[in-house]
């Protein structure tokens, strides 16, 4: 068997997630598409806003079934990033400039606005523009596709016919999910206003199916009008239909927020005559506090934010696991986010295939992850920026000679990039939290201990050595258990509540200067209390 059917027949039996989901399609299309059309996977984005954390999310998760579906089967695949950007604006953002300008044009489609920052055709248009920047930034091989374009050049037009044929089965599918006072407004197509050049809520009536001739009231007067060439667009759960129905698309997840409009629109797609895509609802992220995340109250976390403390492999791995389990998303989760990642990336070596296949990193990097290993952990690098403050990185790779013979930047690059997060977390988070407080009672007597210990290190003494010694003091220095006496290193040495092995601490801050900790703290624990 070789290894490429070895791959196969491990992940037709895997139970990570995106297998799952890639299987789905592979029974949709057990010999591929009809005609060796390529599986079509999309997502969608409003460009009402900048692109955030649930873009990267979407469009990340859509990438590893794409990459499990394409293991599991030897048909083409395509992934769409679809831009929403005929919608109407139907607030002016918070977070961009001229709003005074942006609100004139309320109800106008997007790709008809001005730009606000003055850089581009329209709002949409800027907006797209960082959209494709941003996947462009990751990596992700996608097509972008625009709503504009499509209505415009006539790619939907078929589709709209289809609406407009189809009206009655869509407003039977609609109707009922409506308040009363919606229903007697309510339009699958949103014809654009020839007068005020808003997307009007108004009833249409379909006049010629084939021609596309709709007829509506627009501000007193009855206006007939086509559904083509950028002249209407369609409702969001219409639209979503015709889009799945029109481009054939196989495969789009959406969030929990959305289940009901998958429901309607998988319906509707069916009313048209298509299949809606398979998929699945992920769950919404949660704020520190358990909250669910929402624009309006700006208890969200951006992307930047994320990427400034930590890689993107980190974000990934936070993303890639439990994706129907709700997960809190805040700055406090990076450390363990990035050292989680690492050490799945560690074990990936040695694992039998059916493990590799539902490790984190398999799907991260489409496969073996790089080579190369990290001989540090990032909390260890916490713990060593925090007590060092204000550091450099030349400063901290002068540490880690200490702990790595071979410890430069060129040797080790995935470790130089991880330097630069600590020192940005340490000086954020972590340094103005640290308190360290004098040691108490049989404590003093302990750090004393370990000075001794330390003082007495045979040269190049490694961690373990030192761990093991560290062990000692406490199995025997009168703590009633080991967790209090770590619990007072870290508390007396490193002003935290939580640290490192203090084995590989030591042998990487070095024992002088950890002797210096030691001296520090039993100066706080002699010295008289104030007033």
């Amino acid at each position: 068997m070789t290894d490429t059917q070895a791959l196969r027949a491990a992940a037709l039996e895997s139970k990570a997630w995106p297998y799952e989901e890639a299987r789905k399609l592979l029974k949709r299309y057990p010999a591929g598409k009809p005609d060796g059309a390529p599986v079509l996977f999309e997502t969608g984005y409003g460009p009402s806003g900048l692109p955030h954390i649930g873009t990267f999310n979407e469009v990340l998760r859509t990438t590893m079934v794409r990459h499990a579906f394409e293991a599991l089967s030897d048909a083409p695949t395509r992934l769409i990033a679809f831009s929403d950007d005929m919608d109407g604006l139907r607030k002016v953002p918070d977070n961009v400039p001229n709003q005074a300008m942006l609100a004139e044009y309320l109800g106008k489609p997007l790709t008809r606005i001005p730009d606000p920052f003055g850089k581009f055709e329209s709002f949409a248009h800027h907006n797209n523009a960082m959209l494709r920047d941003f996947l462009d930034r990751f990596g992700f091989d996608y097509e972008f596709v625009s709503s504009t374009e499509m209505y415009a050049s006539g790619a939907f037009d078929e589709a709209l016919r289809q609406v407009l044929r189809r009206y009655q089965g869509i407003m039977d599918v609609m109707l009922p999910t409506l308040r009363a006072e919606r229903r007697a407004t309510y339009s699958p197509v949103l014809p654009v206003s020839p007068k005020s050049g808003i997307v009007l809520q108004v009833p249409v009536e379909v006049l010629d199916a084939e021609a596309g001739l709709i007829a509506f009231d627009d501000e007193g007067e009855r206006i007939e009008q086509s559904v083509f060439g950028g002249k209407s667009k369609l409702q969001w759960k219409v639209d979503w239909a015709m889009r799945w129905y029109a481009l054939g698309v196989d495969y789009e997840m959406a969030g929990k927020d959305l289940i009901d409009s998958v429901i309607q629109s998988s319906k509707i797609c069916r009313v048209l005559g298509g299949t809606p895509p398979e998929g699945f609802n992920y769950e919404m992220f949660l704020d520190e506090k358990g909250e669910k995340i929402s624009k309006s109250k700006g208890n969200g976390l951006s992307l930047d934010q994320w990427l400034t403390y930590g890689p993107d492999e980190s974000l990934a791995f936070y993303i890639y696991r439990e994706p129907k389990k709700a997960k809190a998303l805040h700055l406090g989760l990076i450390p363990r986010a990035v050292d989680d990642y690492w050490q799945f990336r560690a074990n990936y070596g040695a694992q039998p295939i059916e493990q590799q296949l539902g490790n984190p990193v398999h799907h991260i990097h489409n496969g073996p992850p790089p080579a190369e290993m990290l001989p540090v952990t990032f909390g260890l690098l916490l713990n060593l920026v925090g007590v060092m403050g204000d550091a450099t990185k030349e400063q901290v790779w002068g540490y880690l000679v200490n702990y790595v013979p071979d410890a430069n930047p060129e040797t080790y690059p995935a470790l130089d990039a991880l330097i630069g997060y600590a020192l940005a977390y340490a000086r954020d988070f972590v340094v103005p939290t640290l308190r360290k407080r004098p040691p108490m009672g049989v404590e003093v007597d302990a750090l004393q201990r370990l000075d001794a210990v330390l003082a007495s290190l045979p040269e190049g003494a490694n961690a373990e050595d030192i761990q093991n010694e560290v062990y000692e003091i406490g199995k025997t220095g009168g703590f009633e258990n080991l967790r209090d006496w770590f619990k007072a290193l870290y508390e007396t040495l490193l002003g935290s509540e939580q640290g490192p092995r203090m084995g590989s601490f030591i042998a990487l801050y070095g024992v002088a200067n950890s002797r210096k900790l030691i001296a520090e703290a039993l100066a706080r624990a002699e010295a008289p209390a104030a007033g």
